[in-house]
Formats: C-alpha cells, sequence, structure tokens
C-alpha cells in the first residue's frame, strides 16, 4: 500500500542526518510534518468504515479493541502536548550525548517489543463512538502541525523529561506513538474472527 511506501521512505530520509543543539532547519521541519501528516491521514484511512462490531472486536481476552486503540490516542495526545509545553518552558538544556531520531523511527515500526500504556494513558471509557474519538485525535494534531510548521523555538535544546529526548524528538515521538497503534489497528483486523461487518 502506498501508506507503507511512504512510510518507508520517511524512514529512510530521517537516517540520512539531522542536526542536533541547533534550531529546526527547513529539512527537519518538513520531515517532522510529512510524519505528522501521514500518521493522521494513515489512522483516518485505517478506520473509516468500520461498523461497531468490528470497532468493538476484541482478539483475545484483555486485548484493546479498535475503539479503545482510538481512545487511547484521545487520551495521551493532550498528555503528550502538556510533556512539550513543559520541556519547552523550561530553561534549554544540553546532553553529553544526545540519541539520534533513529530509535524513535524504529519504535513507529518495530512491534515484536510490545509495552504497557501507564495507567494515566489507558483507555479512560469515554471514547462511546469513532467520530468523537477521530475529533478529538484531530484537535491536538492540529495543534501540533501548525506548532510544528511555525515554531522557531530550539527545540534540540529542551528535554522531554520522561524520554530523556529533545522536544524535536518528543513531536517525532508523539507521531510514531500514533504509528504504533495504527499497526496495531491493522492486527486486529488481520485476526481471523475479525467480523466481516
Amino acid at each position: 500500500m502506498g501508506t507503507a511506501w511512504m512510510a518507508a521512505m520517511l524512514l529512510f530520509a530521517f537516517f540520512a542526518g539531522s542536526a542536533t543543539g541547533a534550531p529546526m532547519n527547513r529539512q527537519e521541519r518538513e520531515r517532522l510534518v510529512a510524519h505528522l501528516e501521514m500518521t493522521g491521514s494513515w489512522l483516518v484511512d485505517e478506520v473509516s468504515g468500520l461498523s461497531p462490531a468490528q470497532l468493538q472486536f476484541r482478539p483475545a481476552p484483555g486485548a484493546w479493541s479498535i475503539l479503545e486503540v482510538v481512545d487511547h490516542l484521545a487520551v495521551t495526545g493532550p498528555i503528550y502536548q502538556q510533556d512539550l509545553q513543559k520541556a519547552m518552558k523550561a530553561p534549554a538544556a544540553s546532553r553529553k550525548q544526545p540519541g539520534g531520531d533513529e530509535g524513535i523511527l524504529w519504535y513507529g515500526i518495530d512491534r515484536s517489543q510490545r509495552q504497557k500504556a501507564i495507567p494515566p494513558e489507558l483507555p479512560k471509557g469515554q471514547i462511546l463512538d469513532l467520530r468523537s474519538g477521530l475529533d478529538a485525535i484531530r484537535k491536538v494534531q492540529a495543534q501540533l502541525l501548525q506548532y510544528a510548521r511555525t515554531t522557531d523555538e530550539d527545540l534540540r535544546s529542551h528535554i522531554v523529561a520522561r524520554e530523556q529526548c529533545d522536544a524535536y524528538q518528543w513531536l517525532l515521538l508523539i507521531s510514531t506513538h500514533a504509528q504504533r497503534h495504527i499497526l496495531q489497528i491493522r492486527e486486529i483486523k488481520a485476526a481471523p474472527k475479525f467480523p466481516k461487518k
């Protein structure tokens, strides 16, 4: 599918190299915006047209349904945005050995290592229909995209404490986090007992 090809090309472009310790340059901005746009449209593509039975299907006991994945993304969006804002309000800092962007990009692709969401980021059961979930996700995504397109702040010199990554990488991680869950949605849809309608 074209989306998978686009993801591979974005990964290649990121691996081509990026500056650290300097304000975001044109190439970094373009890469970040492209990744955020990709995951935003890809999520909508993956869930559009699904029936209530498909949205609520669990591939195994205790596993999330697609609607719960959407709920989780709606819950984490504002939390991750607050983490970014907190980092940008803190004094600029530097790391002796900043990690590269590659690990964050692989995080979005490699689902061989599963992680459990921390309690504040679990689905809340407040998203009862797909539209309200997507609306909540789109609202935060639009704000992040606008910020990524326009900010002149030095993202590389501000550290997000929970991951010890810079703010540029945190924005990228927000997008790759969505990518991981899009792949999770694909896995649910590929389950043998996934409802046909």
